[in-house]
């Protein structure tokens, strides 16, 4: 069965890391189907019943992302907001994502010592993700490990954007 990867860019075309990610993921494309919100719905309409629907045929789903202050872009908090809806994913008639596997495939621009004990930010990557952990303990998904590549803001280099996409492909690959 094929995997989902659900890409959140505001601005793909101007993208260095997630761009290069999504060409791995594309050459994957016997393993993976790549669904782009950001031109789907630039108005922020979303079709709910239709990403309901789309992720119903998917048992795992990576959601791949630039981190936002911390947090995700606009356009993936409303899709959240409307697509995991009551009756649909959780409550009374709920529980279509019960069950189903995510990841969380994010670009960072800090460094990683900002986000150990200590750093700037004061929290681990892990902690900065929990809203995600509990979205999916609330609706009885799983969430698998992530993929986290940091240091962008700092590293200009082709080269350092092409060893991401590597380890980007490595971390698709174990699916």
């Amino acid at each position: 069965m094929k995997n989902l990867i659900v890409l959140v860019h505001p601005d793909i075309a101007n993208s260095r890391a997630n761009k290069a990610w999504r060409e791995q993921a594309l050459k994957r494309a016997a393993k993976f189907d790549l669904h782009e919100l950001y031109p789907l719905y630039p108005d922020f309409k979303i079709d709910a019943a239709k990403e309901q629907k789309m992720l119903e045929k998917y048992e795992k789903i990576i959601v791949e992302f630039p981190l936002y202050w911390y947090s995700y872009p606009p356009l993936l908090k409303k899709w959240f907001d409307d697509v995991f809806a009551h009756g649909w994913a959780y409550g009374t008639g709920g529980g279509a994502l019960k069950g189903k596997s995510f990841a969380l495939a994010v670009s960072i621009g800090d460094e990683p010592a900002s986000y150990a004990k200590g750093g700037a930010v004061g929290f681990s990557m892990d902690e900065v993700i929990t809203p995600f952990k509990c979205a999916a303990n609330f609706v009885g998904a799983k969430l698998l490990p992530s993929f986290f590549y940091y240091g962008f803001s700092f590293n200009p280099s082709e080269d350092f954007v092409a060893a991401s996409a590597v380890k980007f492909g490595e971390f698709l690959d174990k699916f």
